[in-house]
């Protein structure tokens, strides 16, 4: 069947069409094929009721209020020793003020001004910027839940692949079925912030709200707290890793970058990110990952991105001898806080390999 797409007639169809889905459960959500109808607004209960208790979505978090008692303990009984790091640049991440003053030593560790993952504040572990097994990719996506996501998930299902989602806060709250369906498909759920801004710019209260309420959308909508987050545009610091760790958040980074959400922007064209692609290929063809594997940033943003994941995956999977959500590459099997949910080690994975 071929639908309009103009006129009064396609949106009587597609109001009787969204009328027959069913909105209300995981597999109803999954099983709509349309994007159209896949991205029209839904009501899920469980989220109106706790709305209230959250900051409003896509806003950057400015503080922690009183009746959030739990948040609040958390953040005040923190806040004395986070690290004496002065904020940033904008949310926007514009840094062009703050630079110029900034030491070359890089004393904060500040990823963004020269990629730094040691840490130089004591104590802080590591960011993970590969995955300790050979010739491995640590298979994952930031930006989700996508609304329109169903046939990249399907995708994955159907190549018995499991991958690492970095979901955003809001996202999860606007799509509550579709993050969802990332726990039911077997994927790993880290933390994408609540609002997908540059971390260093917010003071402490701001990014620990920002983590905190990440993993509360998350929790509530899917029933697991995540253990892992990625800092949007890889902006972190040591008093940013410092906040995360204490809401026991393993700070993931990255090794190379497919640029697939920058299409469009800065003039990043789609021939650059499949070379880009091509050259995370070249490289596991060359060896480079015969001790150690990688990590490749990648999204869950659009239909672009997504169809070229869907491209390349050929080519990544016969490249590498394992693709892996990065929990499975570092043996990780409860990826959780709760303890009723596991992964499999990488021994026993039933992942693709040639």
């Amino acid at each position: 069947m071929h639908l309009l797409t103009s006129g009064p007639s396609f949106a009587l169809l597609l109001a009787l069409h969204t009328h027959a889905q069913d909105r209300t459960t995981e597999a109803g959500e999954a099983a709509i094929d349309a994007p159209t109808l896949e991205c029209a607004p839904y009501s899920y209960p469980p989220v109106v009721a706790a709305l209230a208790s959250f900051p409003p979505i896509w806003t950057p978090v400015t503080s922690v209020p009183a009746n959030d008692t739990e948040g609040r303990a958390k953040f005040l009984a923190m806040n004395a020793s986070i690290p004496n790091i002065t904020p940033k640049g904008t949310m926007a991440g514009d840094f062009s003020s703050f630079t110029p003053t900034y030491s070359t030593t890089d004393p904060d560790c500040w990823w963004t001004f020269h990629q730094c993952v040691t840490p130089k504040f004591k104590g802080l572990n590591a960011d993970i910027a590969n995955v300790p097994e050979p010739r491995t990719l640590g298979y994952g996506f930031d930006d989700g839940p996508n609304c329109s996501h169903n046939a990249f998930y399907d995708y994955l299902t159907a190549q018995q692949q499991k991958a690492t989602m970095f979901f955003i806060g809001s996202n999860v709250l606007d799509w509550p079925l579709e993050a969802q369906r990332a726990v039911a498909d077997g994927h790993q759920i880290c933390a994408h912030t609540w609002s997908h801004r540059y971390m260093t710019a917010f003071p402490n209260e701001g990014a620990f709200g920002e983590l905190w309420y990440s993993m509360q959308a998350i929790k509530l909508v899917t029933g697991v707290t995540p253990t892992c987050w990625r800092p949007p545009f890889g902006d972190v610091d040591d008093r940013i890793r410092y906040i995360a760790s204490q809401l026991g958040l393993e700070t993931i980074i990255w090794q190379f970058n497919s640029n697939d959400w920058e299409v469009g922007l800065n003039g990043v064209t789609t021939d650059q990110v499949q070379a880009n692609y091509d050259a995370l290929v070249a490289n596991a063809s060359a060896g480079m990952f015969n001790s150690a594997g990688a990590i490749m940033l990648t999204h869950e943003l659009n239909n672009y991105t997504m169809q070229t994941a869907m491209d390349n995956y050929p080519r990544l999977a016969a490249a590498f001898d394992h693709l892996v959500p990065i929990a499975v590459a570092q043996n990780k099997t409860q990826p959780y806080v709760e303890t009723n949910y596991t992964m499999p080690d990488f021994a026993a994975c039933a992942c693709p390999s040639p």
